[in-house]
């Protein structure tokens, strides 16, 4: 009798043993488990590298660069976008604002990157990051097809003079144009009516817009005149903290001029290749 509550005490001590190791290691792992997930996170939002995908802004109406055609939006910058985008290898998000929203937008973060046309001076790098020159631009002026009284921009003091919104032809009808009004819209189709209408004297704004309006819309009604003014460079904007994209834009924009893409997008949109 006493050697059988001995075995039934071992037995049941035995029991308890194993029913304390099994909690015990159950504890372990779970442990382990959030820990695993806990590193994963840690390791896939710390690697320092590019993302998948990258909010891209553009301008909502800036031909041949960026414009509306059949409920879709096409251009240049659109194109080119595309293929920097193919040749790195991440997806893009495209937001269209109008054009004086865009860097405030880089700024507080809503964009990660921006192609509007946007040329690159040194008051504008103090708050976003370019990548090199994709476009060499100006500025022109353009008036009604029957006057013949402005021929320069000398003749533009003392005159309503139209253009685009937060652009660097605004700030150069300012700062060199004696007696001008900068006569400031959101939207270029505006400014260029203003002229059409009479309420403005002439559009002062990029060459190529210019050059495209005439062209096109405005054929008809309106004229190219004077030289081309202020030698301009356009470039790919970034929110700072990007370096790494930057660099890799930068190497995708080299890589399309070598095999010729650049020359094939560019000449889709102006009709030549670039000089």
């Amino acid at each position: 009798m006493g050697v059988k509550k001995r075995s039934l005490w071992g037995i049941l001590l035995l029991a308890l043993m194993f029913v304390l190791a099994a909690c015990g290691g159950g504890g372990s792992k779970s442990t382990g488990g959030g820990s695993d997930s806990a590193g994963n996170e840690s390791g896939s939002s710390g690697d320092g590298g590019l993302k998948d995908t990258y909010t891209v802004a553009s301008d909502t109406s800036f031909v041949p660069f960026e414009f509306k055609e059949k409920g879709e939006y096409v251009g240049f910058d659109i194109d080119l976008i595309n293929a920097i985008a193919d040749e790195v290898g991440f997806e893009i998000k495209l937001e269209t604002t109008n054009f004086d929203g865009i860097i405030p937008g880089l700024q507080t973060g809503s964009f990660d990157i921006a192609i509007a046309g946007i040329t690159i001076t040194d008051e504008r790098k103090k708050t976003v990051d370019f990548s090199d020159p994709y476009y060499d631009a100006g500025l022109r002026i353009g008036v009604a097809v029957d006057n013949d009284d402005i021929n320069s921009i000398e003749d533009l003091k003392g005159k309503t003079v139209a253009t685009r919104l937060g652009s660097t032809s605004a700030d150069y009808i300012k700062e060199n144009i004696e007696g001008a009004k900068a006569s400031q819209f959101e939207q270029l189709d505006q400014a260029y009516l203003a002229v059409e209408n009479g309420s403005a004297d002439a559009i002062l704004y990029d060459s190529p817009n210019v050059a495209y309006y005439i062209q096109t819309k405005g054929k008809d009604s309106l004229k190219m005149v004077g030289e081309l003014y202020q030698a301009e460079q356009y470039g790919i904007a970034f929110a700072k903290g990007q370096d790494e994209l930057v660099s890799k834009v930068n190497e995708a924009l080299s890589t399309l001029k070598e095999n010729g893409k650049y020359d094939e997008i560019y000449e889709k949109w102006f009709g030549e290749k670039p000089e």
